[in-house]
Parts: structure tokens; sequence; C-alpha cells
């Protein structure tokens, strides 16, 4: 695990100053602490720093082929580069290192542009090919590594794994994007398809770009993408039996490390069957570890326990309290863009943790979204059986006039907060499940936002982007179209970000074996039933891991990484609440009312209602701003 950086002169090459390069890797110094490097030619410039996890010893970076006629940044883990490694030889190649580097350059040097199909891994990297004056960028198919890019004054691209890497360059401007302003308010983080600075754009997950000197700088293009369109035959057992095969084969290909190795364990579904393949692949104890809260209402280390003792993992924990508060600014400085999904601090805490004995962790994520475990994806597949049952000409007027009227009682039990429901049952599918996933409908958005700010915006709702990718879905059900939305928008842009970012901020590789594209693959064609079952989610992924888990863990209410902060805001951190609304970057702004926000934070801080997610928002959109240095 590394970071890159790089610049690049398409149109006209000019000359790429070596020392600009190292200070925009040095801003990326977190992401690899064990060494750095910078290659320059006429018109590019490429520049790394080192995570060394395999092949500790050899494979410096930015590494040249072996005929010198390609030079490579590369950021992640390939977990098949063994295999490659043998097939390339079987066709000639000779290897200098034993690392995943060489491989990659090899494979681009046989195969070209559609080397992409055969790597497996996580992974964002700049080649440059020599001898055709070509700079390829290219980023993993899930979007686990990040690429932002920026066009600059000078006519170059620059390039680099975070935004503070490109901040790093003297030619860079800061001025807020004001459709990634409404895009976070709306979602709770930037997503891929905008950046919080005007000119910065991010190299989407499964794309690629080629650029040639002396050529304008092209569009992205889409290199793999997941399709729903087809479904699996073939019975329980039978499904029950792959699926076991291909979550051990990922697990074991992402187990290969050259330095001590652990994993996240929260006790749910996803750690513990993570854990529990490890456990059953390692001769030595798994080393394992968790993070609880101060509230115990959403403390699990309790079922972490459970599986450490079930398994005999090397297990340590910690409790995050509103004592943590005050690393916010830590936090705020990890992610550069304003990012408010508040698990970022125990996820952060947890990486802490882990980093203290191993240099790897694997974790659980990407399971709910490829095998449907979310309440939200199980709650619009019911919708949408409902809506088919109803023509819309009935369903707007009598569930749009229910929501409207139905209180917003965040304080009832769960079954009585029955509002989003009704106003997304009158909507369709696709607007519907937009409603459902935001922080913020756009309704909310308009009582929060200046009458300028909103005028400025000219029609631009964030929604709509999320809309027209699930009608575009290659899929056949509203399921699929809303596992297809998450995890092509939320994966990349809320939870993939806040691994990479808080395990990079402690020098962490972490590693995702339920996200690996062949496991994925096999999820998006299982039946609706192998995957929502008499209102459980990841039905066939529970069903075939009884074997190794307890039933209190398979089956349990899911709770998520879920940070207490609406107790925090309505005891010690009151004042910060209210704060928010005389902040000087918030208000100067001119994008907010700032009596709309007092109201917003006296509602909560006095119970009478749950305004807590979007005071974290405001307050990490305050931090953030501050740190960029932004002008609006």
């Amino acid at each position: 695990m590394c970071g890159i950086a790089g610049l690049f002169h398409a149109e006209t090459p000019k000359p790429v100053d070596p020392m600009r390069i190292e200070r925009m890797c040095n801003a990326l110094a977190h992401r690899g602490p064990d060494g750095a490097g910078v290659w320059t030619d006429h018109g590019v410039g490429l520049g790394h720093r080192r995570l060394s996890i395999i092949d500790l010893e050899g494979s410096p970076q930015p590494m040249r082929s072996a005929d010198s006629s390609a030079v490579i940044a590369f950021n992640g883990e390939i977990y098949n580069f063994r295999e490659l490694r043998r097939e390339l030889e079987s066709q000639g190649t000779r290897f200098r290192t034993a690392g995943d580097t060489e491989v990659i350059l090899a494979a681009y040097q046989r195969w070209g542009v559609d080397c992409l199909e055969k790597l497996h891994g996580m992974f964002a990297f700049a080649l440059y090919d020599r001898d055709n004056r070509k700079l390829l960028l290219a980023r993993d198919r899930f979007g686990v590594k990040p690429l932002f890019m920026a066009r600059l004054s000078d006519g170059s691209l620059a390039f680099a794994s975070e935004l503070k890497g490109l901040l790093a360059h003297p030619l860079m401007r800061r001025r807020v994007d004001q459709t990634a302003l409404d895009a976070y308010m709306t979602w709770g983080y930037v997503p891929d398809t905008h950046s919080i600075l005007s000119g910065v754009e991010k190299l989407g997950a499964g794309h690629f770009l080629l650029i040639e000197q002396g050529k304008p700088v092209p569009l992205q293009r889409r290199w793999w993408d997941i399709s729903f369109g087809e479904r699996a035959s073939g019975s329980e057992a039978d499904l029950s039996a792959e699926l076991v095969h291909l979550m051990r084969q990922a697990v074991q290909s992402r187990m290969v490390s050259d330095v001590p190795l652990g994993a996240f364990l929260s006790g749910g579904v996803d750690s513990s069957s993570v854990v529990a393949l490890m456990s059953e692949a390692s001769a030595e104890p798994v080393r394992t570890c968790s993070i609880g809260f101060d509230v115990a209402a959403l403390d699990e280390t309790s079922y972490a326990q459970t599986i450490a003792d079930k398994f005999g993992t090397a297990h340590e924990s910690r409790t995050v309290g509103q004592h943590d508060f005050g690393a916010i600014d830590q936090l705020s400085a990890m992610f550069d863009e304003p990012f408010a999904d508040a698990s970022a601090l125990p996820t952060w805490r947890v990486c802490q943790l882990a980093r203290e004995k191993v240099t790897v962790a694997l974790s659980g994520d990407g399971a709910d979204e490829a095998f449907a475990g979310y309440r939200r994806q199980i709650f619009h597949h019911n919708e949408e059986r409902l809506r088919a049952l109803l023509p819309k000409g009935l369903r707007q007027p009598l569930f749009g006039t229910l929501g409207r009227a139905w209180p917003k009682a965040d304080w009832a039990p769960r079954p009585l907060r029955a509002k989003s429901t009704l106003l997304a049952l009158a909507e369709n599918g696709e607007e519907g499940y937009a409603r459902g996933l935001s922080v913020m409908t756009p309704e909310a958005r308009g009582a929060l936002y200046s009458n300028e700010f909103s005028a400025a915006l000219s029609g631009f709702r964030a929604e709509d982007e999320l809309i027209r990718l699930m009608a575009n879905a290659p899929a056949q059900s509203g399921l699929d179209r809303a596992q297809y939305a998450d995890l092509k928008f939320w994966l990349p842009g809320d939870i993939l970000t806040k691994v990479d970012r808080t395990s990079m901020a402690v020098s962490l590789e972490a590693r995702e074996p339920l996200l690996d594209h062949r496991l994925v693959e096999f999820a998006a064609r299982l039946p609706e039933n192998m995957r929502v079952r008499r209102g459980t989610g990841k039905f066939l992924l529970k069903k075939c891991m009884e074997r190794y888990l307890p039933q209190e863990i398979l089956y349990r209410p899911k709770q998520g990484f879920v940070t207490p902060i609406a107790d925090w805001f309505r005891g010690p951190l009151s004042g910060a609440a209210r704060a928010i609304s005389s902040s000087s970057i918030i208000t100067q702004s001119g994008w907010f009312q700032p009596r709309a926000l007092a109201e917003l934070a006296d509602a909560h801080i006095a119970g009478r209602s749950d305004n807590s997610r979007v005071l974290w928002q405001l307050l990490m959109l305050e931090k953030s701003l501050s740190q960029l240095d932004v002008t609006a």
C-alpha cells in the first residue's frame, strides 16, 4: 500500500520539476513511510511513497521495465500476481524482483490496457509508456484505492492518491464546487462524480484514462462493471458450497504478506466470517481487534469477544467515548474533503489499535452491498412489491398525502417512524431509494440553504445522479438496482473512502476479501430469495456460515458501526452544536440561513428531533473548509 503522485503535460510537453513531484509525495508520507522515489522525463513525472508489504527489500518505485520502455507508480496489491508472473514467464518474460509491481509492467507490455482485466486486487496506478508517449491512469473495479486529478493553469494534468497531494502543487486553485457541496449535504460525503474543489476530478472505480502526448486529454473510460442481468441456477446446497469456496479463496489470497497480518472484528456476520476463514487457514492464532462505545446500547465488543474466544484469536479491544471528540481536527484532515460518516472516528481508532501489532488487516466490508444486508435494501425490496400492486396515479395522492401529514417522530419506536417510507412509496423506486439513502432530502436542504445558494445551483439536484444510475443499471429488479447503486455509488464514495483514509493515516494496509470481484459477480447472479428471505438479508451468506458461526451472531438484528453522536450533541458537545450557526466559515459563505442552523441545533438539544447527522455534517464541513483554506 502506498501513495502516488505525478504530473503529465499532454498537449504541449514541458520539463517537469522533480521538486514539485517530491513535495506532492511528501504530503502523502503517511501512506508510505518506508521509502520514496521520483522519476521524471520530458513532459512527465511520477512520484511514490512506499509502505512495504511484499518483497520488502526489492521493488522500489517508480519502477522501470527491464527495457526501460515503461515506468510505473503503483498503489495497492495484486493478489494473483504470482499466477500472472508464471503465465508471463511461460511466454518469455524475465523478472528482476519478487513483487507485484513488476508484474503489472510486464502485463501492460504484453496485453496493453487489456491487462486490467487480468488484475485481481485493489489498485490505482500511473504507468508511462515511453515508446508511445502515453500515460495510463487506472483504478480497481470497486474503487478501493483512490486517485484525484486536476488540470493546472500551465496545461499539465496533476494526479495524486489524496487531494492533499494535489494541494501541495503551487498552481492548485482552492474554490468550492457548489454542486459538490449540495452532493455532500445530500449524502454526507462527496461522491466520486464530484470533488469539493472546482477543477478536481476523481478517476472512477473500474475506469481508466489513457492520455497521449500531443493530443487533448480524453474522457475516462470504463473497463469493468457489475451486472445483475443474469440469474444463477442450482440448489441452495450447491450455491452455498460455491459461495464458501469463493469466500475461502478470497480470504486466503489476501493473507499473503511479508509483514504481520490481522483482522478487524466487530462481532457482526461479515467480519466474523472473515476471521473464521482466516483461522481455518492459519497455523497461528489470528490477531484481531475491535472498538466499543461508552454507550451500552451501541457497544458490540461482547459479540466480538465471543468470536475471538471461539477461534482462539489474539484479541484486543478499546472504547471510544466523548473524549475522542477532541481529535475531530485530525479526523477531518485525513479526508481533505468534508466527510460526515461518523463511524470514521471508531474506524480510525480500530486502525490505530491494529497498527500496534500488524501492518495489514482484513475487513468484512462489501458483503452488505453484494449480498443485500442493509435494511434499506430490504425495505426497498418490499416497497417495490407494493408499488407493483398499486398504480402510480393511486400511490402518489395516497402515500404522498399520508407522508406529508405524518409527524417526523425521531423519538418514537422504529415501526412508528413511517414518514420517510410513506413519502418513498409515493415516488417511483429510484426516487424512493435515493430519498432513503440520503442524509437530507431536497426539502430539508432547501430549508437550510440561502436563496442565493439555491439559485446558484441552477436546478442541480444531487439525487438525480443516483436515480439515473439505478434507472440504467444492468438489472432485473428493484433489489438489483438498489444493490447496483450501493456498489457503484455508496461503496466507493463512503465506505471505501472511510477505510482508505483512516487506515492510511496510521500506515496500515486494509484488505477487503468480501470485495473479491469473482465473489461479488457470483452474488449479483443469485436469485432474489437467496439474498433476501423472510425479511432477512444476506440469506445465503448466513446459511453457508452456519457451520462456522453461532446462531446468535448470524441472526441477531443488524446494528452497524454506529457512533453515539446524538447523545454527545445533547450532552457535553451541545456547545459545539450551537456554535455551528455562528461559525465564521459557514456564515460568511452565504450558503446557509444562520437562523435555520440555530433552530436545527436547538431542536436537537431539546430532544424535539434527532438532527445529529446533519449537525455532524455541518461540523465536518466547517472543519474541512477551514483546513482547505478555500474561497466560496
